[in-house]
């Protein structure tokens, strides 16, 4: 650079800084100089072009805890809390009763007895854990590691144990790309030739006058580059396409219904004439309350009633029920809503007749995550009640639904079993990816179901996935996508 290149003060300015400085990010350079950040780009952008900056991009990363690290901050690891329980309790504790002497879920305890196992740290002689009263704690990096970054998530911390402690779920790792400037060798060199000028970038009527703009120093300006996209707010794409599925049942006449997040019992299963043991009712398939356990039962006691009898002897449908001692306690106890249908069997209650529902109902169940499945989901529920219905207009409606609503053309059908409909049937769409996926069940629900909500005329019932609805509209083929925080997929997705 020759003595007659010239810079502006605020140029001149972060050179210096970058001087007496290593790599730094624009943020940090911004913070530093107490300058917006948007001007340190500009600045250092306009220093590369002179070749006296080098920009580059570096990884960002920080790890946040979950409300499981939380908590081990606070109590430690499971497997210590566990080991210092058994410590307390010299004669050892049953293993089927560990659950009442610490407050851990029943998946942790079987992963912390595991642990210790296989450190030898315990041993197990007909039924009772019992540990050594010397035995030290394990782990204590992972929790020195999680104390560290409760403090400061940006924290430099054994890639290994952030690995380990990402699988535990203890911390959820984020990367984010972040621009760096670094001063060149050139710019070394040549920072005591620098001379500085101020630019103007407005000229005031008095100098366009006089004419004194001609020995101003004028701050030129690139013509042919194009301004900064700033993209404008819009609703989420998945949001909107719920609103448009409104809109189109609405539009065909059917009316919304709604229910709880928080269910008993008796609405999302005896109602729906779903048996008392049935797998789909235990730990493994629902959430649970813990507090509150238990709910209320309907006032209408008739109706109770006439639910318990269609279980215990399936009369005055003429069926064998279920052929047990329903219990109203099991019915009473509270957990999230694991499907839309309970919202259905709540419509069934003073039901109109004809008339057609539907909803769209947020449901949780314990599901492994995939490409497929999510753990919190939408089901869009409906229910058709007329004299005339028939099964095949079941099948026209879902095969409506699936190509007005998705856009879908390939669907299938196969038969399919409901403790709350007969006959009943699955449907299944094609992916562009993925191949066939399952949408969702459907049927006419059974006698035992309307019989005790005082209903003869036939009532056509479906539960879809509008999540996969939505999957194979936008082709897309992971449904965690569906809430990613990829803005550049956000901003350009169409809406419909």
């Amino acid at each position: 650079m020759n003595s007659s290149v010239t810079l502006t003060p605020e140029m001149e300015k972060v050179l210096r800084f970058l001087s007496t400085s290593k790599k730094i990010t624009i943020d940090k350079l911004a913070e530093r100089l107490s300058f917006p950040r948007a001007k340190v780009d500009l600045l250092t952008s306009e220093l590369e072009k002179l070749k006296l900056v080098n920009r580059g991009m570096k990884t960002i990363s920080r790890a946040d805890l979950t409300a499981d690290g939380s908590e081990v901050v606070e109590k430690g690891l499971p497997e210590n809390r566990l080991l210092n329980t058994l410590k307390a309790e010299k004669e050892g504790i049953p293993m089927a009763k560990i659950g009442s002497f610490i407050d851990l879920p029943k998946n942790a305890i079987n992963a912390g007895i595991g642990k210790l196992r296989k450190e030898q740290l315990i041993t197990i002689t007909k039924g009772i854990v019992t540990c050594a009263p010397a035995a030290e704690p394990l782990n204590a990096e992972l929790e020195e590691a999680l104390s560290k970054i409760a403090d400061n998530p940006f924290v430099k911390i054994d890639a290994k144990i952030l690995s380990e402690l990402s699988q535990r779920g203890s911390i959820l790792i984020k990367e984010r790309q972040e621009t760096t400037a670094q001063i060149t060798d050139f710019g070394v060199k040549e920072l005591p030739n620098i001379k500085v000028t101020e630019e103007v970038s407005r000229l005031t009527p008095d100098q366009i006058k006089t004419g004194d703009w001609r020995s101003l120093n004028l701050k030129k300006f690139n013509l042919a580059s194009k301004p900064k996209t700033i993209p404008s707010g819009r609703k989420h794409p998945y949001l909107s396409f719920l609103d448009e599925v409104k809109t189109k049942l609405i539009g065909l006449g059917f009316s919304e219904m709604r229910g709880p997040l928080v269910e008993t019992e008796f609405w999302n299963f005896d109602a729906l004439y779903q048996a008392q043991d049935h797998p789909a009712r235990e730990w493994t398939d629902v959430y649970v309350l813990k507090n509150p356990t238990h709910g209320n039962l309907p006032l209408d006691k008739e109706l109770v009633k006439n639910v318990q009898i269609a279980h215990e002897t399936g009369d005055p449908v003429g069926s064998r029920g279920w052929r047990y001692k329903w219990d109203p306690k099991k019915a009473a106890r509270l957990l999230l809503r694991p499907q839309g249908t309970a919202v259905s069997a709540r419509t069934l209650y003073n039901l109109k007749i004809p008339s057609k529902y539907f909803s769209i109902a947020r449901c949780f169940r314990p599901d492994s995550v995939d490409a497929s499945h999510l753990s919190e989901f939408n089901q869009m529920e409906g229910i058709v009640c007329d004299p005339t219905l028939t099964f095949r207009d079941l099948l026209g409606i879902l095969k409506t639904f699936a190509e007005e609503v998705a856009g879908v053309s390939n669907i299938r059908f196969k038969p399919d079993y409901y403790p709350f409909t007969s006959p009943s049937v699955e449907m299944s769409a094609l992916h562009p990816t993925l191949g066939y996926i399952e949408f969702g069940g459907a049927g006419i629900f059974r006698p035992e179901v309307t019989a005790p909500f005082g209903i003869t005329e036939p009532v056509i019932a479906w539960g879809l996935g509008v999540d996969r609805l939505f999957m194979v509209k936008q082709e897309i083929n992971d449904i965690r996508e569906l809430y990613t925080h990829n803005l550049d997929w956000l901003r350009k997705v169409p809406l419909t």
